[in-house]
């Protein structure tokens, strides 16, 4: 990236590049032309609203978490809205019906609880349930959604069959950033528990976790799946990716403040693993960071740590080919999806701003972060 570029950039900053997000809608253009598939976009994931002018020309529409993403969709998105919950809270469906196409629930309770109010406020809603097909190959625990005592989607033992007249459509997710291969045994586990029902559905939502827009992904047997499972069952088929959507498009920026020496050199940086980069820690992974390698692979190797008071806010240990020095501008690969929505301005750090690098060369600032985003959002 030219250091004219990073000059006239705020940091922290998460910094989008049109060109690679325009290449991964591209990709997933192509596997809904191919498949007949609809794809949503997982606003948990990516919900950068300033760029849905982009996206939406390409997909079909959001799927959302709750009331506040749903909102978002429905007032910047300008297609279909699909919003699933846990739990629904009652003082909020009749607002979450009004402005959703899909409506799915979590358990055969939280169905009979809402569906005939939703249904009063939207007689246009389709309504369907989360199942878990009790199968998955999530490569972590914590994002196991068909792991052990999951409280995400019904299991068939739990499942109301009394239920299937009013539903139009089944919901699961068991997937984590993975292959179209985890997706075909899904389906065989899915299958074998749901194959009585399936027939009896008008559509039916393979979830999130396609690792669609990854080099590596196998997009013809995502493609053959898709109009396999459409052959055999003729409904519609969603599928409703976030990180595909934000994979590989962007960096979060950061800044060296200072060196410390304490057994190693550590590089004291304006930004924070724990608040602006929280999968790292929880899932966890080392991010890369441009033009750096392992440790000791390159002639001069630091620690990079955040600027909170939290002994464990670390990055990792990387080299470089020169020393560092305060000024240093640190690029961390592959920060848009899972950061801007799940950022915290914990210790009073501030929060990157973000901005777009055009296909054109210009660079667009949307939102600067500061004292008084801190202070309201504790009261």
């Amino acid at each position: 990236m030219k250091k004219e570029i990073l000059k006239r950039l705020p940091s922290p900053c998460w910094l989008l590049e049109e060109e690679k997000l325009i290449y991964n809608l591209d990709i997933l253009s192509d596997i809904k032309r191919r498949s007949g598939a609809k794809i949503l976009l997982a606003l948990k994931g990516f919900a950068l609203w300033h760029v849905f002018d982009l996206i939406s020309e390409k997909l079909d529409g959001c799927c959302a978490s709750g009331l506040h993403e749903a909102m978002l969709a429905h007032e910047t998105f300008g297609k279909e809205v699909h919003t699933y919950a846990p739990a629904f809270k009652d003082e909020e469906i009749e607002r979450i019906a009004e402005i959703s196409h899909h409506l799915v629930f979590n358990t055969p309770r939280q169905f009979r609880l809402f569906a005939d109010k939703a249904k009063a406020v939207n007689p246009a809603l389709s309504l369907g349930l989360r199942v878990n097909p009790e199968y998955s190959e999530a490569p972590k625990e914590i994002y196991n959604p068909c792991g052990l005592y999951s409280r995400l989607g019904t299991t068939r033992a739990r499942f109301d069959i009394s239920l299937v007249s009013r539903l139009d459509g089944l919901h699961f997710h068991a997937l984590c950033e993975q292959d179209s291969g985890a997706l075909e045994k899904v389906l065989e586990a899915f299958e074998s528990k749901f194959g009585d029902i399936i027939p009896k559905m008008r559509w039916i939502n393979f979830g999130g976790g396609h690792h669609i827009t990854k080099k590596e992904y196998d997009r013809d047997k995502l493609v053959s799946l898709i109009r396999d499972f459409k052959t055999r069952y003729d409904v519609d088929i969603y599928l409703e990716p976030g990180e595909a959507v934000g994979w590989e498009t962007g960096v979060l920026i950061a800044t060296v403040l200072d060196i410390v020496h304490n057994g190693i050199d550590i590089a004291i940086l304006d930004t924070s693993a724990e608040a602006h980069m929280p999968d790292t820690v929880i899932m966890p992974y080392r991010a890369e960071v441009r033009g750096a390698g392992l440790p000791g692979e390159k002639p001069y190797t630091y620690r990079l740590g955040g600027n909170t008071c939290l002994a464990g806010d670390i990055m990792g240990d990387y080299s470089f080919d020169t020393p560092l020095k305060p000024g240093d501008k640190i690029l961390f690969e592959d920060q848009m999806h899972y950061t801007m929505v799940k950022a915290t301005t914990f210790n009073g750090i501030n929060l990157p701003a973000i901005a777009m690098l055009k296909k054109e060369g210009e660079v667009e600032v949307f939102r600067r972060f500061g004292y008084e985003d801190f202070k309201q959002r504790l009261g």
